[in-house]
């Protein structure tokens, strides 16, 4: 038999979590000195200890552990619930880190407001004809975009075996709010597997040169927004991304985003 203070420090706890156990009945002593009102503990209790330590750090409510453990469960389903709860805490962990990324985009773009505007460049874009695959993204937040474009661009490099050119992806508004997703690489013969698309020649595009994760183009994107509204022009489609640069670290990525552009008039 341990006392309550050795108990806690094999268990690595504190007593007075120990006391709590017992108050609530999800891990009472082996003894109580009826006279002292000491509280013993026995060595196999530590198992018990465990495991409620355990469901607790996954989530579990101590009476809920406490339930689980009274049922006499098999180590095999214990196992086996620990693991399912293991997946449940990575998957929101998953979505919190990438909410917080999404935060973190919004900050950015509040903090670089007015700023970029020396970086932005009006020119022609070329027609080209490209190799194209499509799908559809839920929004045209970053968050959905990727998912969506990466794997297409993936696919493209096992159709393409010697593209013309960087690869462009382009954007359309679905009538239900969706962006249908166009990926594509210029090339200079038809390739079996993807479907050809003429771009015609653009006569004006307001372009910016974005450095970084795709992940984080909103503070660029939205800089080339504004540019373009206060210097009396009107988008006649969504920013086209077209890949400079892509080496392993997406941190190091090199985008153009490229806007076709019409005159509207001279802002006051």
């Amino acid at each position: 038999m341990f006392s309550i203070g050795d108990f806690a420090k094999y268990g690595r706890v504190s007593v007075r979590m120990l006391r709590h156990y017992d108050a609530i009945g999800v891990l009472r002593p082996a003894h109580v000195d009826q006279s002292s009102g000491y509280r013993y503990y026995a060595a196999e209790q530590l198992t018990r200890l465990n495991r409620l330590i355990a469901l607790k750090d996954l989530g579990f409510s101590l009476q809920q552990a406490g339930v689980i453990l009274d049922e006499e469960v098999s180590v095999e389903q214990l196992r086996g619930m620990l693991r399912l709860r293991r997946m449940e805490l990575r998957t929101a962990v998953t979505e919190t880190a990438a909410r917080l990324a999404r935060v973190e985009a919004r900050l950015r773009s509040i903090e670089t407001e007015g700023s970029m505007a020396d970086d932005i460049v009006i020119k022609s874009l070329p027609p080209m004809r490209l190799a194209t695959l499509t799908a559809v993204a839920e929004s045209f937040e970053p968050h959905h975009i990727g998912p969506v474009v990466g794997p297409m661009f993936a696919s493209l490099c096992e159709l393409v075996s010697n593209p013309a050119g960087p690869g462009l992806a382009r954007y359309e508004e679905g009538d239900d709010g969706t962006i249908v997703v166009h990926a594509g690489f210029p090339v200079t013969a038809d390739v079996s597997g993807a479907r050809m698309v003429d771009l015609p020649a653009v006569e004006r595009a307001a372009t910016v040169v974005h450095h970084g994760s795709m992940d984080d183009v909103l503070p660029t994107a939205q800089a080339l927004a504004r540019w373009i509204d206060a210097h009396g022009y009107r988008a006649l489609e969504l920013p086209r991304e077209l890949s400079i640069d892509c080496p392993e670290d997406r941190g190091e990525w090199v985008t153009e985003l490229q806007v076709p552009i019409e005159y509207v008039s001279v802002r006051a």
